[in-house]
């Protein structure tokens, strides 16, 4: 599986520009999942100084990603191309809204 993951609000539950603190629990269970062979991406706005010391934040609690704000190389290669949207199977961010019952009371209207 390849987890596509949000950091301020998600892995760092802090206000932006700031880091931290850590969400423990979401950052070993990606640890574990890594280990399984899972593909982890860091999808963030952050560029620049804000994104190196996200990085770095991460890094420093053991999380280590495969690619940061890019497809995996697989992925690139595969498809011979790089879109600007993440090929991944899951994506975890503080402000995902799942398309499914759950969206007709967030959005007012039934699928």
């Amino acid at each position: 599986m390849i987890y596509a993951v949000d950091f301020d609000g998600t892995l760092s539950m802090g206000e932006w520009p700031e880091v931290g603190p850590a969400n423990n629990g979401l950052i070993d269970y990606l640890i574990t999942r890594q280990r399984e062979g899972d593909k982890l991406i860091l999808w963030t706005c952050r560029a620049g100084e804000p994104l190196d010391r996200a990085v770095e934040f991460c890094r420093d609690h053991g999380l280590n990603f495969d690619a940061v704000n890019d497809n995996l190389p697989e992925t690139i290669e595969k498809y011979g191309s790089n879109s600007r949207k993440i090929t991944c199977d899951v994506y975890l961010d503080d402000r995902a809204c799942r398309v499914d019952g759950a969206v007709s009371e967030v959005l007012g209207y039934t699928l």
